[in-house]
Parts: structure tokens; C-alpha cells; sequence
């Protein structure tokens, strides 16, 4: 695929490129895998919160949220929120709100993020937490005694943040690692050849050591021309980084022994090696470069993006796995879409002529004939009947609750926004920059307002 440009980014002034690791470097079989964390969620809700045994009916349904969306943990429902806070779709547990129910809540609301009742589904690991809120949602609207929607939210939250720490998750990956991560040879490539060009390598994690070797391992090592190991590909490795304290929060860096995993204090400059912990100030510091000068792809618009923004100058770069079906998606409905284009396009003709029509009556005292008025209304009740036709072939084309990760209706969704905000560049795959030299200059198109349409 494409890299798609929301800034200009020059790769001969990039000096060193860092990476998350999970869902960036390596990528996953997200189904499978929110297959099997729905299914760890369920059990701890069981053993850790007495939740009851029934839960474990539940059915996982990969579609039924969407990366992007945020919950409302007070009133129990999913929304799909546009770039200015308002909301354009919303479920009930997983009961679409039609839009009368809709507007009733939301109409006079703009959705904040920082509001303690908002939680962000921000990343391809939160599709399972979303799934099990509105099914449990459902269940206690049956009758089932279960706590407030609120308490509900915050416990998926706590036994998903346990099923990740207490190894339920990572053990699972390490049993049958090919069902789970994919192997991406081209990715090898990619940072040999950025090797070659002088590029200092990164990986920034959240991940444990043990974990990060495991994945790396099976990901990387086996695919290298260059180099004997991951290990030796990547100058700074930082593992268990806690993003986004890691940009925010001034740790000290513990030295990891690569051959025991041993951590040990560590003094003095951040110098090749693996890590545990750190601050990105420091990082940058020792390196001896230039915050431009640095880029950090990720696969999290907090932790990764938007953190880096808000405080230090690095380049970012944001990987996100459902954009290759959403690109089909598109390419696949515009011959729909443009049918639609040129029908509003007609419609607004047709309420043009009505809306002159009025003035002539109104401001003129023109007698005005009420036959042409009545085919003006018919026409264009015929043209709002085709468009539905046609929305509903198009939407069939995406989610069928949700619709496009990066629009709500007509306007830029939320996750979107947020987006073109903060990442420099975005991507499907790492792997995508293969296509590409590493001196590229990656220049957007220039937007266009809607006065210059006009023109």
C-alpha cells in the first residue's frame, strides 16, 4: 500500500527511526487474537469479579466494534464520534440507537476525551473490550444482576490489563506463535536497507524483554541478510518502556543482559544495547540529535502519536492495520459514491429553483404556480429515495454497524482527526516504506477549503 502524507516529511534529514513493537514491527492475526483475549477477558471477569458463569455463552464477533470508537461508560453505550465531538452514530450494548434515541442523549453534547465517562478504543487490542461492555451491557439490560455499566467498563479494563501482565496473554502467543503473529519478510528488508543508508534502528516497547525476544526472534532474525541477529540490527532496544511515560516521565534506564535477560543499573550515556524503562529526553540527549531528526512509528494514537507531540519535536509515523481493507472498501464503493455526488448535486439544483421559487412569492408578490412547486417536491423525493438506495449499497461495503473507520457521515471521524493531527505519516504496514527510498521527501497534497471548489 501507499504511504499516505499528512505533512511534509524529509527521510534525508531522519537520522534515527524508532518503533513500537506490537502491531508495528510485529504484526498480528487481530482476529484470532482479540479471539482469544475475549475469551481471557470472560474468564477473569468470572474468577477475579464473580461475574456470572453464563457470560461464558457470549459469542466473539470480530465486526461488532471498530478501532476508533469511544465508550460511554455512564449510559452504557458505543459511539462513533466526528472531528468536532459530535456524535454521528451510537449502540446501546450492541443495539444500534436509531437516530431519534440518538439525538434525545447526544444532540446538544460535544464528546471530550478527557471526560472520566469517555473511554477511547484507540487501538486494533481493543476490539475485545469493547465486544464483551456492549454484550454485557445487553445482559443486565435483560435483567441479569450485574453492576452499573460504569463498574462494568472499569472491570473489562482491569482483568484485560491482567490478562496482559500476568502472562495469560503472552503465554498463549508463545504456545502457538504462528496462529497469532504474521511474518513479514519485507519488513527485514526494509531496515537492512536503512541500515545501509546510515539510519540508527530503534524499538521502543511497552513490552517485556522475554516477550520482545520471543517475537523478535520469530519475526525478524530468520529473514536477515546483514546482520546474525535482531539484536544486532537494532542499535537501542528499550523494552517495559511504560509509553507514554516514557515521553513524559523522567526514569532512569536499566541496562538488560541479552543473554540472561538480567537488568542491572545503568550509568552514564544511553549507548547501544537493550534497556528497560528510560525517558525520551535522554534518548534524544545521547544520541546528539535534533528532535526532527528523529522518527517514531507506532500503532497507538496516545501512547505513541500524540504523546510525542505534546512534548518533544519527533517526526511520527502512525501504523494502522484496518487500513488496507478500508482502502478496498473505498475503491470498491466509488463508482457508488459518485452516483450519490452527482444526485445531490441534483437535489441541490432542484431546492434552488424551490427556494426562488419562495423568494419570487414572497419578495416579489409573484402569483406561483403550486403544479410546478408540487413537481419540484416529487423530484426531489425521488432523488432522496435513489440516494437511500444507494447509501445502503455503499455502506455494504464496510462495517455493516459502523461503517468507515476514518469518517462519520460526511465529516473526518474522531480517530481521524486525530490522526491528521499528529502523525506526520500513516500507513497499513511498516513494510509499506519498502516501496519507497530512504531520502524520499514525502510532501502531502495541498488541501483544499471549500471556497477554492468554488473556483
Amino acid at each position: 500500500m501507499a504511504i499516505y502524507i499528512n505533512r511534509t516529511l524529509n527521510m534525508k534529514r531522519i537520522k534515527a527511526i524508532g518503533f513500537d513493537m506490537d502491531y508495528t514491527i510485529v504484526r498480528y492475526n487481530s482476529e484470532a487474537f482479540e479471539e482469544f483475549t475475549y475469551a481471557a477477558v470472560i474468564e477473569k471477569l468470572i474468577s477475579e469479579k464473580d461475574y456470572p458463569v453464563d457470560i461464558r455463552k457470549f459469542k466473539f464477533d470480530f465486526h461488532l466494534v471498530i478501532q476508533g470508537l469511544v465508550i460511554d461508560r455512564k449510559r452504557g453505550n458505543i459511539l462513533k464520534v466526528s472531528r468536532f465531538g459530535k456524535v454521528k452514530s451510537a449502540s446501546h450494548g450492541t443495539k444500534f440507537l436509531d437516530y431519534q434515541s440518538q439525538q434525545k442523549i447526544y444532540s446538544n453534547r460535544v464528546i471530550d476525551l478527557n471526560d472520566s465517562n469517555i473511554q477511547s478504543l484507540d487501538t486494533s487490542f481493543s476490539i475485545s473490550n469493547g465486544v464483551v461492555f456492549a454484550q454485557l451491557v445487553d445482559l443486565k439490560d435483560a435483567g441479569v444482576d450485574l453492576p452499573t455499566y460504569d463498574t462494568m467498563a472499569l472491570d473489562i479494563k482491569e482483568v484485560l490489563d491482567l490478562a496482559h501482565a500476568d502472562g495469560t496473554l503472552k503465554a498463549e502467543v508463545r504456545n502457538n506463535i504462528s496462529k497469532y503473529i504474521i511474518q513479514d519478510p519485507a519488513i527485514v528488508n526494509l531496515f537492512e536497507r536503512y541500515k545501509r543508508y546510515g539510519k540508527k534502528l530503534l524499538v521502543i516497547t511497552n513490552s517485556d524483554f522475554a516477550y520482545s525476544e520471543l517475537l523478535l526472534d520469530y519475526t525478524i532474525t530468520p529473514f536477515l541478510k546483514e546482520h546474525k541477529s535482531w539484536k544486532e540490527l537494532f542499535d537501542i532496544t528499550i523494552t517495559l518502556s511504560g509509553k507514554p511515560g516514557f515521553f513524559t516521565n523522567r526514569n532512569r534506564f536499566l541496562a538488560v543482559d541479552p543473554k540472561t535477560g538480567l537488568m542491572s543499573n545503568h550509568e552514564g550515556p544511553v549507548v547501544p544495547g537493550i534497556y528497560q524503562g528510560g525517558h525520551a529526553g535522554k534518548l534524544q540527549k545521547d544520541l546528539g540529535l535534533e528532535g526532527d531528526e528523529i522518527l517514531y512509528l507506532g500503532d497507538h494514537i496516545y501512547g505513541d502519536v500524540v504523546s510525542i507531540k505534546k512534548t518533544f519535536n519527533w517526526r511520527t509515523g502512525m501504523v494502522l492495520d484496518p487500513l488496507a481493507e478500508e482502502v478496498d472498501s473505498i475503491v470498491k464503493s466509488t463508482p457508488i459514491q459518485n452516483e450519490i455526488d452527482d444526485l445531490m448535486n441534483n437535489k441541490e439544483e432542484l431546492e434552488a429553483k424551490l427556494n426562488d421559487l419562495d423568494l419570487r412569492k414572497k419578495e416579489g408578490n409573484e402569483e406561483i404556480n403550486k403544479n410546478e412547486i408540487n413537481r419540484l417536491f416529487s423530484d426531489i423525493e425521488k432523488v432522496n429515495t435513489k440516494i437511500s438506495e444507494l447509501l445502503t449499497q455503499y455502506r455494504s461495503h464496510f462495517n455493516p454497524m459502523w461503517g468507515e473507520m476514518m469518517r462519520a457521515g460526511q465529516e473526518e471521524s474522531r480517530f481521524a482527526d486525530q490522526v491528521e493531527k499528529y502523525a506526520c505519516i500513516y500507513m497499513q504496514k511498516v513494510s509499506d516504506l519498502l516501496k519507497y527510498s530512504p531520502k524520499t521527501y514525502f510532501r502531502p497534497l495541498k488541501r483544499v477549503l471549500p471556497h477554492e471548489e468554488l473556483l
